[in-house]
């Protein structure tokens, strides 16, 4: 079956599952969420145990800093290998696993576990290829996750990737067919996760698959310039995967690169159109300033900034739980308001390397944090349209990083399937 797959971007794998585990244990949120909360990440430290779980087999972004990344980064690839030799995983040859996530607040997210072809991803702004990044990549952030998956035996994915199809066509006819299908898992997940199902598709269902997709190509080969997929999360892991198959490459000779299976990144496939799909904006917190001297610095960046509401870019800000205003950019040069803050943002940190930033999904937790600290501004952005996402890639490029969050964190993906990437 995944020879009739081999041309595109999107294929079945050889998929693991953990068995003889409490599968609400193993399963743990995707590694870039919380990243200024570590005590979120020690609640879940302290619910795991000893337990076998995912979280053995991750990085949290908060501790890519850490005095002590490269001991981690060595304990969990030993850890991946113990998984291994103890039979943790139970492996599911040439699969597609169709999944249904019902959040907490009760809407269904549909999507289908499969495995992207990396020759056919690149995250670069002018890129033609058939997968693309939906936001700039920041270079720096690539290297440690390429330390992290380089000597790494499996993967666990929380990349997913979005499919503009708004007739429903690939994914949703599959919710009609789970009796047809074997019940692979089916429980809670922690912290808000909401319940989550997955079934192996038959071989039947995969021809379905392999049919929608190879209509939707041809399609998109015509009416959006060859872009089949964009990665909506899980970028900056994609340019990780795709950094460490491109060394890999250089090591093999290239009549077994189509065997490589670092040449592949599992992820998740889900209709942009899905309705529990909401882009959220993802705000800006900035640390280790005085407030004032930041708001000043943004108004004389902008000339045509002004205080208050008027027409053009508004850029709300919360200073602590009494202090909240509005800084309008009244002449924007940008299309969107995030890369109006953004571009002030960039160079401001570059004159003050001391200052950071943190993108923070969800309103409630950005003021959160700019109310606990008297070093702090909160900026908080408007969500964009899914409609605009493919057309402003297709004509614009990439959009500016973090310009959009699909659902809140404990909405994101979490790290369940995985699949070996080394022989």
């Amino acid at each position: 079956m995944t020879k009739q797959f081999e041309d595109l971007p999107f294929q079945p794998a050889n998929i693991l599952l953990p068995r003889d585990c409490d599968l609400s244990l193993w399963s743990v949120v995707a590694c870039d969420q919380y990243t200024s909360r570590p005590e979120y990440w020690q609640r879940v430290e302290e619910r795991v145990g000893r337990a076998p779980s995912a979280l053995r087999l991750i990085l949290p972004e908060s501790c890519l800093e850490g005095p002590s990344v490269e001991t981690d980064i060595m304990e969990i690839n030993n850890t991946m290998s113990r998984y291994l030799r103890e039979g943790r995983f139970q492996e599911y040859p040439d699969a597609l696993i169709y999944v249904e996530r019902t959040l907490d607040s009760g809407k269904v997210r549909r999507g289908l576990i499969g495995a992207v072809d990396l020759e056919q991803y690149d995250y670069e702004p002018e890129t033609a290829s058939a997968v693309r990044a939906t936001e700039g990549t920041v270079l720096s952030r690539i290297p440690p996750r390429v330390a992290v998956r380089k000597n790494a035996p499996i993967e666990l994915p929380h990349a997913m990737l979005l499919v503009d199809d708004p007739h429903r066509t690939m994914i949703e006819p599959l919710s009609a067919c789970t009796e047809e299908m074997e019940l692979l898992y089916d429980f809670e997940l922690m912290e808000r996760g909401g319940h989550i199902r997955g079934w192996l598709l038959t071989p039947e269902l995969k021809v379905h698959v392999l049919q929608a997709l190879k209509t939707w190509r041809d399609r998109v080969e015509q009416d959006l310039d060859g872009l089949l997929f964009a990665v909506g999360d899980g970028n900056h892991s994609l340019a990780a995967a795709k950094a460490c198959y491109e060394r890999r490459k250089g090591l093999t000779d290239p009549a077994q690169w189509p065997d490589l299976p670092s040449r592949y990144a599992l992820c998740e496939l889900v209709n942009l159109h899905d309705d529990s799909l909401e882009f959220e904006p993802i705000h800006r917190v900035v640390f280790g300033v005085r407030p004032e001297e930041l708001l000043d610095a943004l108004m004389r960046f902008y000339p045509s900034a002004v205080q208050g509401r008027v027409e053009g870019h508004l850029l709300p800000f919360v200073i602590n739980r009494w202090s909240r205003g509005e800084i309008t950019v009244s002449d924007p040069a940008a299309r969107l308001p995030v890369a109006t803050l953004q571009n002030f943002l960039d160079s401001y940190l570059a004159a003050h390397p001391k200052v950071r930033t943190d993108y923070i999904h969800g309103a409630e937790e950005a003021c959160a944090l700019a109310e606990e600290r008297e070093d702090a501004v909160a900026f908080l952005l408007p969500s964009m349209s899914k409609g605009e996402l493919f057309p402003t890639i297709i004509h614009d490029g990439v959009l500016p990083r973090k310009t959009f969050s699909m659902g809140e964190a404990h909405h994101k993906r979490f790290y369940l399937e995985a699949r070996k990437i080394r022989t």
